[in-house]
Order: structure tokens, then C-alpha cells, then sequence
């Protein structure tokens, strides 16, 4: 019998998702490298993993494509959202996230933002907001949890930094020992942010949705934008709204693209 898949992407972000809630996938971070591979398997920036949970609807597990499991992803879980079609709570490495799905956009209630050092983590105490650290020119990023680490820094043009370069880099720096997702932001205009994104154990990639999260968060605190922000990605555009001691609200569209059968074994 051949194991069901279904290809997804959300602005970009594209994703293999398995639903093994009824019959379970052994997952293993060579197995979930060698499908994400776009030569040799499936291809996608992420695998997602639904599991059955005893404390929320269901429960979703997302690995990199360089196999490594991660804590959260805001495009796959308005993925996950289109493909319930109803409201649901999901269980994640990162929190308990709340979803629904209207006509057009999925919604994501991504929890609160952390900011304490060691909520990110950092490796040393520090504050988070204009942090005393830089890499070749770009200086005074803020850190932020939302289920995943991030730092963003905001510059005049996100265009002109060499995320390419400079991402891997900042990504393996000591001061993450978790790694760190690293987000390149601009003021566009009232209101509206364009950013890029280097994603921990991806890449560049079209979207990221905890990014555009942790980016609108930290222009808010930093009262260079109000609430909602539209967060401009080289895939498409989110809606992000957050107030302090509130959760973040995430709006976007989510699409399904094909669905696939295959045999799991062949991917070791």
C-alpha cells in the first residue's frame, strides 16, 4: 500500500505534509533530509508531521530540510489550517496554536512573544531589544521567541544586505546555541515592513511566517509601525497584529498544490 503525501506552500514556503494520524511515519532526520532533497526526493523547505495528540486536536512536528526538527512554522501551520478547513488547537514543540480558516486566509494565533535571554536562548545575559552585538555593519538587531528563535535587525534597505552571505554566518553564531533564524527588515511605508529572511537549517526561502511574526513584534516595541502590520516577503504578504501581553495574530493564504503517494522506505 503506498504512503500518502500532500505538497503545500504558503507564499512560497513549500512543504511535503504527511498526515499519520491514523497510521504512524517513523520520521528520522536522514529520512526527512533525503525527501526535502529537490534533486533525489520530494523536495520542500519543510516536512510536516501530523500526529495524533492527547491534549490538543492534533500534533504537528516540522523538520528542515537539512533534517534537523524545529520548534515551530507559522506558513505551515496555515498550511495545516487549510487543510483542517475548521478551527483546531495544535499541539507543537513551540506552544499551543490556535488555527481557523475563512473563505480566502488562514489564521494563526501564534502565543505570546518572548523576549528574556534566556527564553530566546542567548548564551550570556543581555538585553533583546537593540542587543550590543554586530556582524559586518549590521548592529543592534532585537531577539525574539515566538516558538522559534529570531533576530532582526532593521536597516534602510533590506534589499541591499547579502542575506546569502551573511545569514549562514549569523545562524551558527555562538551566542545561539540553539541557532537562530535571521531576519533582514525595512520600514516600506506606514504601517507595512518588507523583509527577508534566512531560515535555520533552510536557507533563504519566499516566506517566513514566525519571522514576519518576530519582525512586526519588534518594530512594534520599537514603535516603528502600529498594529496590524502588513510584513512584505518575497513571496506575498501577512498581516501580523499584536498587542503586548497578547498573542500574536497571524493572517495569510495557504495552498494546496498537489497530493502524492510514494513508499517511505525508499528514503531510508
Amino acid at each position: 500500500m503506498a504512503d500518502r503525501f500532500i505538497k503545500m506552500h504558503g507564499l512560497g514556503n513549500d512543504f511535503v505534509v504527511i498526515d499519520a494520524r491514523d497510521a504512524p511515519v517513523e520520521m528520522t532526520r536522514a529520512r526527512a533530509r533525503a525527501i526535502a532533497d529537490r534533486h533525489t526526493g520530494i523536495g520542500c523547505d519543510q516536512l510536516v508531521l501530523l500526529e495524533p495528540s492527547s491534549v490538543a486536536d492534533l500534533k504537528m512536528r516540522i523538520f528542515n530540510a537539512d533534517g534537523g526538527e524545529v520548534e515551530a512554522c507559522g506558513n505551515a501551520t496555515r498550511c495545516v489550517a487549510t487543510l483542517l478547513g475548521a478551527s483546531a488547537q495544535i499541539e507543537t514543540a513551540g506552544g499551543m496554536l490556535s488555527v481557523s480558516r475563512d473563505d480566502k486566509q488562514a489564521h494563526v494565533a501564534m502565543g505570546e512573544p518572548r523576549f528574556a535571554w534566556e527564553q530566546i536562548p542567548l548564551a550570556m545575559p543581555m538585553a533583546t531589544e537593540r542587543m550590543p552585538v554586530g556582524w559586518s555593519g549590521l548592529e543592534a538587531p532585537d531577539a525574539v521567541n515566538v516558538g522559534n528563535p529570531h533576530i532582526v535587525f532593521f536597516v534602510d534597505n533590506a534589499d541591499a544586505v547579502d542575506l546569502g552571505l551573511i545569514g549562514p554566518e549569523i545562524e551558527v553564531d555562538p551566542l545561539f546555541p540553539q541557532r537562530v533564524n535571521v531576519n533582514i527588515a525595512s520600514v516600506d511605508r506606514d504601517n507595512r515592513l518588507k523583509l527577508r529572511v534566512w531560515e535555520r537549517g533552510a536557507g533563504l526561502t519566499q516566506a517566513c511566517g514566525t519571522g514576519a511574526c518576530a519582525t512586526a513584534v519588534a518594530a512594534i516595541r520599537r514603535k516603528l509601525v502600529q498594529s496590524p502590520v502588513t510584513v512584505a516577503l518575497p513571496g506575498g504578504d501577512l498581516v501580523i497584529a499584536w498587542a503586548p501581553g497578547e498573542p500574536i495574530r497571524m493572517t495569510g493564504p495557504a495552498t494546496r498544490v498537489f497530493d502524492g503517494e510514494t513508499d517511505w522506505s525508499r528514503f531510508g
